[in-house]
């Protein structure tokens, strides 16, 4: 369970995000959906601990991590995957050295991080284009290796920041059943930001309706 406690989040005597309360269950998919500059973005960052709330608490589980005026948790320790929107892949590094960075980061044995990397590489259908460079790859290519160097660490909350709204509508729809899929095979929590409102009835279960850093309303897919 994440709970958002009457969070307020403000930039330069702006607010943008302004007394959000929200409870996403454990394995839901919740799309954070509204037009640029609602406040979408700074939730996963409050979430992600990339920044602190103002005001408001949020919690994973039984935990407050973050609180006013500090990062009571920091990110690394939050158990979360994020996929940024401009994908964030490591140009000089392999598709293989992009999964494995994070599990190196995170003090994992060699003959368990590659177990996972075959595994990931192979749910992903990333396993041929192991040695490539993402320079080398198509957009969805590099579209699943984000995906999937998030979910290798094991996440149980995965949070993805409008990454499809650069693709053709082809490839967005082939990447939203990647991600539909990858979710059956793992069973994360996905916090979805978009504001297209078919990308979001496809990838939610719920809806989260924001506008000028409050929730308009709540509804289901």
């Amino acid at each position: 369970m994440i709970s958002f406690e009457s969070v307020s989040k403000e930039y330069a005597g702006r607010a943008a995000v302004s007394d959000f309360s929200l409870r996403i269950g454990r394995g839901e998919r919740v799309v954070l959906l509204g037009p640029s500059g609602c406040g979408k973005t700074t939730v996963l960052r409050l979430l992600a601990g990339l920044t602190a709330p103002a005001a408001g608490r949020i919690l994973i589980g039984d935990r407050e991590v973050s609180g006013p005026g500090k990062l009571w948790l920091p990110p690394e320790e939050r158990n979360l995957g994020f996929v940024f929107q401009d994908l964030a892949l490591w140009p000089h590094m392999t598709v293989r050295g992009n999964l494995e960075f994070g599990l190196k980061a995170r003090g994992i044995a060699r003959p368990e991080r590659e177990k996972r990397i075959r595994a990931m590489l192979a749910l992903a259908e990333l396993s041929p284009r192991a040695d490539a460079r993402p320079g080398e790859l198509s957009g969805g290519e590099q579209q699943r290796v984000a995906l999937a160097r998030a979910l290798i660490v094991h996440p149980e909350t995965l949070l993805m920041d409008e990454p499809l709204s650069s693709l053709n509508p082809e490839l967005n729809l082939r990447l939203r059943q990647d991600i539909l899929r990858l979710h059956r095979e793992l069973s994360f929590t996905l916090l979805y930001v978009t504001h297209n409102r078919e990308e979001a009835h496809c990838l939610g279960t719920r809806l989260v309706l924001m506008n000028q850093g409050r929730i308009e309303r709540i509804e289901p897919a």
